[in-house]
């Protein structure tokens, strides 16, 4: 603030002092009128943060049943019940499976479910009064049942091999070979080993809680070991690791995503970011890659050499490789954009629910594609009848959106909408190939274990460690989505990789193995059947 004995006293000083007090008004009064758009995207990244850690993470959209002008995506809408009758008649001995999947052994008396794999321990409960009485001097009318769901403290077990040493009559002294495993020299079973991955990698147990359980059974293993152990074992997998990234990428259409994981130290108390790409091929398979940065470079020598449909998200990397290399076609994910609009609701309501409810028609569409089971050309072709329409629709109403000036740059809707509308070329294609899905939802789901691996074992000591998770989790992924159980996986295969010709490494990624197993089983009762 200027004093009075500041001014200027001649007149070009004080149009200067004017000018430059103008000027300064000027760049205050535009500050000012900044400040309620810059409080709202603050408030809003407050939102999403609050969000991000207390909030729901589900994007699902509950419609409100008691309106009775809401229309409903994906099916006619629910008959409207007379409030007047609220009795019904169910019968006793009716029951509503639910749709679940019924196990192939029938459930006890007492309603206990389990296969067969699971052992029984009879034990026999006979009646006080009979007990010194003769078979003759009584008769079973019948046998009653109970059974009760047991556990043990440990189920580990061991295999001791009795080797005789034997001398002969010619004075030679023989005794059979200890028997082989899978390393030299190791006390550690194959079965041991497949556990040990199992738990880990699949249900997320960190090998310093494997070695306290067991302990806790009895078993002391140094923690060294059980490190030592998986290393060696990767080691051993890594064949067949290789053998499905070839498959993969052998693909016409790819799905491709990536999450962060934490592997290597940066120095003293802080680790390095490297992040794990996702990949998932046309043959159901799924393959993880350790990198240790997010840039292009990472993941260009994998892909440069693929041909075919790359799905992904936003990510600008995608969009750059596919641009590169002419033969990659690249199309964009349908979940992503909507969780934009989706994630925008609150503070546009009506335009967003507008969007959210035409890529809802889009959703409810593919799900009757998969209700009737579509071929590929019905496929394609209800898709043309359908959702082009729809398609055409949105991107026409969000490019008007985006014509009218209303709207701040920083509003979270006209943010979401040029999401939609710098992307509407990717968005596009799955309408004109019926191989492409909609979104990489599919994917998604395989890459659940890395998050839940963070929250467990939390990071990586070293890159070769992440490198190891990215192997075995490829062939863990790979075992679920062909229906294998890892365990008996990593067991058979264990045992064969010392022996099996490296030239048809391929028989052994879970896909071929999961077939493989069907044929022998599909022979075996074709044989019985004969016999």
């Amino acid at each position: 603030m200027r004093t009075a004995a500041e001014f200027p006293t001649d007149i070009s000083s004080a149009h200067a002092v004017i000018n430059e007090l103008t000027l300064k008004n000027y760049e205050h009064t535009d500050r000012i009128q900044r400040l309620p758009e810059q409080n709202q995207e603050l408030q809003q990244q407050l939102d999403w943060f609050k969000r991000q850690i207390f909030g729901a993470k589900s994007e699902k959209i509950i419609r409100d049943s008691s309106n009775p002008e809401q229309l409903w995506l994906g099916g006619e809408a629910p008959a409207q019940s007379d409030p007047k009758d609220k009795t019904t008649t169910i019968k006793e001995h009716v029951r509503k499976r639910h749709g679940k999947k019924i196990l192939e052994d029938d459930c006890g008396e007492s309603g206990l479910r389990f296969d067969s794999t699971v052992p029984v321990e009879v034990i026999p409960c006979p009646p006080e009064e009979i007990k010194g009485l003769k078979p003759d001097e009584y008769e079973v009318l019948d046998t009653e049942y109970t059974e009760r769901l047991c556990q043990r403290s440990g189920s580990y077990y061991i295999k001791r091999y009795v080797r005789p040493v034997v001398k002969l009559k010619d004075a030679s002294i023989v005794t059979d070979p200890a028997p082989s495993g899978v390393f030299n020299r190791s006390f550690a079973d194959v079965t041991l080993l497949s556990g040990i991955l199992v738990d880990k990698f699949q249900y997320f147990l960190p090998l310093h809680r494997q070695h306290q359980r067991r302990a806790q059974a009895g078993v002391m293993i140094a923690r060294g070991n059980l490190t030592h152990w998986v290393h060696r074992v990767a080691a051993l997998l890594e064949p067949i690791y290789s053998a499905v990234m070839l498959s993969v990428l052998k693909s016409t259409v790819l799905a491709m995503d990536e999450t962060s994981l934490k592997a290597g130290i940066e120095k003293k108390g802080k680790l390095h970011r490297g992040y794990v790409w996702a990949l998932y091929g046309d043959k159901d398979e799924v393959l993880f890659l350790y990198a240790p940065t997010r840039a292009r470079a990472a993941v260009e020598p994998y892909i440069k050499e693929f041909c075919g449909t790359l799905i992904t998200d936003g990510y600008t990397v995608y969009e750059s490789i596919c641009k590169t290399y002419e033969k990659i076609i690249h199309a964009l994910c349908w979940a992503h954009t909507r969780r934009e609009f989706f994630e925008a609701q609150e503070y546009e309501p009506e335009r967003c629910g507008k969007a959210l409810d035409q890529i809802g028609k889009l959703y409810a569409e593919e799900a009757k594609i998969r209700e009737l089971e579509l071929d590929n050309y019905k496929q394609q072709e209800h898709r043309a009848l359908y959702e082009r329409q729809v398609v055409d629709e949105l991107f026409t109403w969000l490019k008007a959106e985006a014509l009218k000036g209303a709207l701040l740059p920083s509003n979270r809707f006209r943010k979401a909408a040029a999401y939609a509308l710098e992307r509407e070329q990717g968005l596009r294609v799955y309408l004109s190939d019926p191989a492409v899905p909609i979104d990489t939802n599919h994917l998604e789901r395989q890459i659940r274990p890395f998050p839940m691996g963070r929250k467990n074992w939390i990071f990586c000591w070293t890159e070769v460690g992440a490198e190891v998770v990215a192997i075995i989790q490829t062939l863990i992924g790979c075992c679920k989505l062909h229906g294998v159980n890892p365990f008996d996986y990593f067991v058979d295969v264990l045992q064969k990789i010392d022996t099996h010709p490296n030239a048809r490494v391929a028989e052994l990624t879970p896909r071929n193995w999961a077939l493989a197993r069907a044929e022998k089983n599909g022979a075996n009762q074709n044989l019985a059947l004969t016999a």
